[in-house]
Formats: structure tokens, C-alpha cells, sequence
């Protein structure tokens, strides 16, 4: 059984959390959060922590009382620091460019693929091989970047395509004659 939502969540200065019902508010100096817990959870704020608990001792309550912690802690770091991912683009005549809430990719198609950033997620370029996704919500971003690999994976023999920074792509060995 997973023990996590027995450690409290602890608030940075600047962070207020409002709780009504199984609602859930966070907000602080980059933006606001909201989240509905479900009715096995019960979620309580003392002074400047929050505390997670199962309502009941079934599985699937102390299951979803992990996941609301570590939720609720990603709501609370998110309106703090952010989050961002990077993604790199490798290949020759692959390239990306932020326009506004637009980012235009030449991934070697016979037409440039134009992505429509959602509201609240920020992209930049810092050079044109280059994306970072950034935002307060970790699972938009993480989901934009990966609808933004999803136009070009990388492919095993070259390693051509969209990968993630931190990404390490496993290379095979061409067909030998």
C-alpha cells in the first residue's frame, strides 16, 4: 500500500488554497488551479500544510489518496515554479518556429505541419531545432509535448524526428548486404 498521502504537503509563501467541498483551488503568483477530489478522499488544510486522507481503508480509497496528493502537490508547485518540457528535433531540414499560439513544423512532409498551442501552455524556440513547452499545469504540458513528438517520432536507424531533451533513442543497425 502506498504511503505517500501520509506525508503533508507544505505551502510556499504567496500560495493560497481554497478548499469547498471535494473543490480544490490553488493560486499563487503564476496563475490559478482547480481540481475536483473524489468522494473517497478528503483533503484538509492546517496552517500552511494540506493533509490527504482515505475516508476508508479499501484499496482503492488509499490508492486515490496517494494520487491526490501527489495532484495536489503538482497544483501547488505548478502555480509556484511551473513546469516545462523540452523537445529537440533532429534531422536535416527539420525545423520549428513559435508564431503566437501557433508553431509551424517542418518535419519533411510535403507540407508544413501547423500546431495550435492550447490556452494556458506557452511555447518558444529557442533555436529552430528547439521547442520548450512550459505552463503551470503539469499534464498539459506533458500532453502538448507529446502531441508535438506524436508528428515525428523518432526513428531507430537515423534517429531522425522529435524526441524529448532527456530522450535516448536506441539505435539499430542497418540491413547489411
Amino acid at each position: 500500500m502506498s504511503r505517500i498521502a501520509n506525508a503533508p504537503i507544505n505551502l510556499p509563501s504567496g500560495v493560497e488554497v481554497t478548499l469547498s467541498g471535494q473543490v480544490v483551488k490553488v493560486k499563487g503568483s503564476k496563475g490559478e488551479l482547480e481540481w475536483n477530489v473524489h468522494e473517497l478522499v478528503s483533503v484538509a488544510q492546517e496552517d500552511a500544510q494540506i493533509k490527504v486522507a482515505a475516508n476508508d481503508e479499501s484499496k482503492q480509497a488509499v490508492a486515490l489518496a496517494g494520487t491526490t496528493r501527489a495532484l495536489v502537490n503538482n497544483m501547488v508547485t505548478g502555480v509556484t515554479a511551473g513546469f516545462e518540457k523540452k523537445l529537440t528535433i533532429i534531422g536535416v531540414g527539420y525545423r520549428a518556429q513559435a508564431q503566437g499560439q501557433k508553431l509551424n513544423l517542418t518535419l519533411g512532409f510535403s507540407h508544413p505541419v501547423v500546431y495550435e498551442v492550447p490556452e494556458g501552455i506557452k511555447v518558444e524556440t529557442p533555436s529552430n531545432t528547439e521547442v520548450v513547452v512550459s505552463g503551470i499545469d503539469k499534464q498539459r504540458v506533458g500532453q502538448v509535448a507529446a502531441e508535438i513528438r506524436a508528428y515525428r517520432k523518432p526513428e531507430p536507424y537515423k534517429g531522425k524526428g522529435v524526441r524529448y531533451a532527456d530522450e535516448y533513442v536506441i539505435r539499430k543497425q542497418a540491413k547489411k548486404k
